[in-house]
């Protein structure tokens, strides 16, 4: 027996003790094992801002504090991440730009997170200007018009078309801000998880699925470059805890608990992903999917929790038909 079988006997056999026996599932892609399940998804709130910058320097700058501390609403004011990068002939002022979405679960809260965050991210990095990215929704929340007080009264208002901005005075000119922006929405914890045979591949796997949706319209992945090391499940036996571990997912926990890896895999990374629709999210998994797949990703799954955490069922044979 090679080691590789010895290792995978191993494995079956925790599986055995633990209540668990894995069955392949039917559909494969290459050697790559697509677990015959569903991502469970949730509606949330969204809003989309365009920043602008005088150069790549500062815009990447903005980017990185204004989407700081947003990878979970588990503890997070929102979660964001950047939709796409805009050419200056894309942007309203002609200066490179970023597309940011943010996501809530309702709008008012979310309106105060982003609100904070721009003033206290943006406002503050060089150069930078924000304005709306959903300028035809109905449902709307202040931002420039909570922020021009920071003038303390040499703020002034200007109306450019239809809207209203607002010209806040800063150390090197002035700050231009939309006075308020659209709110929709949209569908939040699209996910699937890459199992592999050791940690380099997994991580090659989860940076490929994520570059393969990067600069998609619609789509955010939240979490750390994308990637997540700590899924989570719903609850916990500590009863202040809302979510813990998803001890099924954890290789050093076969044995203890019901696991749901490949007998093969000794290392797990889930991908989660934020659309403005159900339908964006689907293809952005469907397109990830495929980036992940390779001879050390043994399977993708995805976490679901039941139907008890969201309406939205996104089951994996389907995302890639």
């Amino acid at each position: 027996m090679s080691r590789g079988d010895s290792r995978a006997g191993a494995s079956a056999l925790s599986r055995i003790r633990s209540g668990v026996v894995w069955t392949p599932p039917t559909l494969k892609i290459g050697s790559t094992h697509i677990d015959d399940t569903f991502a469970e998804a949730f509606g949330m709130r969204y809003t989309r801002i365009i920043v602008t910058a005088h150069d790549a320097f500062w815009l990447e700058a903005a980017i990185r504090e204004v989407t700081g501390y947003a990878s979970s609403v588990i503890s997070c004011d929102a979660e964001a991440g950047l939709e796409r990068h805009l050419e200056s002939v894309q942007t309203p002022d002609g200066r490179p730009g970023a597309s940011i979405l943010f996501f809530g679960f309702s709008a008012e809260p979310l309106g105060k997170a982003v609100a904070n965050r721009v003033g206290q991210c943006l406002m503050t990095c060089a150069t930078t200007a924000v304005f709306d990215g959903l300028e035809s929704s109905q449902t709307r929340v202040p931002l420039g018009r909570h922020l021009r007080f920071f003038g303390d009264g040499f703020q002034k208002a200007k109306v450019i078309g239809p809207r209203r901005y607002w010209r806040v005075p800063v150390m090197d000119g002035e700050f231009l801000v939309i006075d308020d922006i659209g709110i929709e929405r949209g569908v939040a914890g699209g996910n699937f998880i890459i199992e592999s045979r050791g940690l380099e591949a997994g991580l090659v796997a989860a940076r490929a699925a994520v570059d393969s949706i990067a600069e998609l319209p619609g789509v955010i992945t939240p979490f750390p470059a994308g990637v997540v090391r700590s899924g989570s499940k719903v609850g916990s036996r500590y009863s202040r805890l809302r979510a813990s571990t998803n001890d099924s997912f954890c290789p050093t926990l076969r044995g203890r608990t019901a696991t749901r890896l490949h007998p093969d895999a000794d290392c797990a990374y889930e991908i989660v992903m934020n659309g403005i629709d159900e339908a964006t999210v689907r293809g952005a998994m469907g397109i990830a999917i495929r980036a992940a797949v390779g001879p050390d990703v043994v399977q993708v799954s995805a976490g679901n929790y039941g139907g008890n955490l969201g309406k939205y069922r996104l089951a994996l044979h389907e995302v890639l038909s």
